[in-house]
């Protein structure tokens, strides 16, 4: 028995990859991105792709992909745009359109009442008095549905990167437990830049490999190349001479990662729709001269190589930053997978 999924804010990928992994079948994805979308559709063919604002999405285009197996179970994913309530989001306003959207994720749950369903979301959504996510649940227990949620972080499911993450699964018939973490103390060591990104060939900065599939890197300025070559391997702005530093940073204490080059032997910081910029965050190589490539990047969120961005090699960069991990999401599916085996909805 299949699990078809239906990927809202589908993005890249991310997650489709993921529960695709973990079994299931990806028959539609949706988002208002086109640049996404194209990456979305070359990596899922099968999938049908609806270019649209979930506000306007008709219900019977979702009707025509699900068809009427009703021995099949159904999935709708939901990673709803979380900029408003990033803490990497220092111009936040609550009255952002984006708030409002997962709303209008609610109409398709009580339209279709699919089996299964998956969020996820920045933990700051949760912090909203009365906000979007208190509504999702206070709406999913109308529906009838169990569910369990939580703050995790997808270093602990093999991700060489820390990323927390807002999770939940929703099921019809009984509550399905968040899986539990597999890397860290006791378990599985935690995966470092070096497991992930070590095998790409090396690059100079604004060079794009003709080997592997979006192994590019933006091009650089000489000032911050000479910046770099004074930043060891986890270093930062603070191991600049004197001269080197700029004026905004002369008498500010804060802001350290900028312009720092990562660890081989620790995980990646948390990658943002600016992850190949060096100067948007910890995003340096850790000794080649230069900031992370695309493909370097998608390893970190656990992309296989065979995953292919299309686009300039910024925007893939922003696709990149802006999915979720795939093996995180691949723990998620496992989950409900696991639930799912031997359901038979007739009988």
């Amino acid at each position: 028995m299949k699990i078809k999924v239906v990927d809202f804010f589908c993005g890249c990928g991310g997650t489709s990859a993921g529960l695709q992994a973990s079994g299931m079948d990806i028959i539609a994805g949706v988002d208002i991105d086109a640049n996404a979308l194209a990456t979305y559709k070359h990596n899922f063919p099968k999938a049908t792709i609806f270019n649209e604002n979930i506000a306007s999405l008709e219900f019977s285009k979702i009707e025509e992909v699900i068809g009427t197996n009703n021995n099949d179970l159904v999935l709708f994913a939901a990673c709803a745009p979380c900029q408003p309530f990033s803490t990497q989001n220092r111009l936040k306003h609550y009255n952002d359109e984006r708030i409002t959207i997962l709303g209008e994720f609610h109409k398709f749950v009580k339209h279709f009442q699919p089996d299964y369903i998956i969020l996820e979301n920045v933990p700051g959504i949760q912090a909203v008095e009365n906000g979007p996510f208190t509504q999702f649940l206070n709406f999913l227990v109308s529906e009838l549905y169990e569910f369990d949620f939580g703050i995790k972080n997808a270093l602990d499911y093999g991700v060489p990167q820390s990323r927390r993450r807002l999770v939940l699964i929703a099921s019809k018939e009984q509550k399905i437990p968040l899986p539990i973490e597999t890397h860290g103390g006791k378990k599985l060591p935690y995966k470092t830049l070096k497991d992930a990104i070590s095998k790409y060939p090396e690059l100079e900065a604004g060079e794009t490999c003709e080997v592997v599939a979006n192994h590019g890197c933006a091009s650089l300025q000489k000032i911050t190349l000479d910046r770099l070559k004074h930043t060891p391997e986890g270093g930062d702005r603070r191991n600049w001479p004197e001269g080197m530093i700029l004026n905004c940073h002369k008498n500010h204490s804060g802001h350290t990662d900028v312009y720092g080059r990562l660890r081989w032997d620790k995980h990646s910081v948390t990658l943002t729709t600016k992850c190949i910029s060096i100067s948007n965050g910890r995003f340096g190589h850790p000794e080649q001269d230069r900031a992370l490539s695309v493909r370097e990047a998608a390893a970190l969120q656990t992309f296989d190589d065979g995953f292919v961005f299309i686009g300039s090699t910024r925007n893939a960069g922003k696709q990149v930053g802006n999915a979720v991990p795939v093996k995180f999401a691949k723990a998620l599916g496992d989950a409900v997978v696991f639930h799912s085996k031997g359901k038979n909805k007739n009988g």
